[in-house]
């Protein structure tokens, strides 16, 4: 059977998000997280539709993309078929061909799994090797420890609080109270959390949210950030620690974090809280 291109629709989000979850397990290739598609789901469930690809044979799914960008395309990849030729054939002339409804014209990029096919493949059609990101992971089977910060569960009616940190913590952020509730009312969010951390003062000063991938697989933590008024107080350690407590408490098996390598502080802290990095990544582009 050929491969065929597809768009999910709203209706078939939950379908991606399955899959997404069952192709996450410890050793595999950090790739798309079904976390990242419920922090991308804070646009609204039409646009998450919108930005989603798939590519199946016989109507199984094989690979799955998040268009996080107009330009840029985060895919997941079924674990029996990383090296499938016909499928990364596919995919390379699907996001080479921008009548295809993948990418758009000009310079794009790709982010797939290492070891995949289709890196190969992009490589010898003249795509480029980006800026290396630094995966890094923490084994959850051991007892977390007490991360040193008053925690709070974030609740519909504390949103304002975890939404006012995001933006605190990364300029241009565009973070509102409505976004929060349509991230939280979107399908991946059933297995995810936001915290909150608090000073002795009662400040409201760093932010994470957790996204599980279910029972024994490895959840993610996308975005963390901490208020600019209360940085270099270790309260990124702490938040991460706690990160870390609440994924083990939904049953993760270990958790994932994704920095630029060139955030050299991310990086530190992130190890600070106990995570190992793993081989960096790189995406793929291909010059305008």
């Amino acid at each position: 059977m050929a491969i065929e291109l597809g768009k999910p629709g709203v209706d078939g989000l939950g379908d991606v998000v399955g899959v997404l979850r069952e192709w996450q397990y410890d050793g595999a290739p950090v790739q798309l997280h079904p976390g990242d598609l419920g922090w991308f789901w804070r646009f609204g469930v039409e646009q998450t539709a919108a930005a989603t690809r798939t590519w199946s044979r016989d109507v199984q799914i094989l690979a799955a993309g998040l268009l996080d960008e107009p330009d840029l395309l985060r895919l997941a990849i079924a674990p029996g078929a990383v090296r499938d030729e016909e499928l990364a054939r596919q995919l390379v002339e699907d996001v080479s061909e921008p009548e295809r409804g993948v990418l758009i014209e000009g310079k794009v990029y790709v982010e797939a799994p290492a070891g995949a096919l289709i890196k190969d493949l992009l490589s010898k059609d003249g795509w480029h090797t980006d800026d290396p990101w630094t995966p890094l992971r923490r084994d959850l089977a051991e007892p977390v420890e007490d991360p040193g910060l008053r925690i709070e569960v974030v609740r519909p009616e504390r949103a304002p609080v975890r939404t006012a940190v995001q933006r605190a913590s990364f300029d241009g952020s565009t973070f509102t109270d409505e976004r929060w509730h349509a991230m939280a009312a979107g399908v991946p969010y059933a297995d995810a959390r936001c915290l909150v951390g608090y000073d002795a003062e009662g400040n409201a000063v760093a932010a994470v949210t957790v996204w599980s991938a279910g029972p024994g697989k490895p959840g993610l933590l996308e975005p963390m950030g901490v208020h600019r008024a209360h940085r270099g107080n270790g309260y990124g350690q702490a938040i991460t620690v706690a990160a870390a407590a609440e994924l083990q408490q939904l049953g993760s098996s270990s958790a994932v974090v994704c920095t630029p390598s060139f955030n050299v502080g991310a990086v530190a802290t992130y190890k600070a809280a106990g995570f190992e990095p793993l081989p960096e990544t790189r995406d793929l582009y291909r010059d305008a």
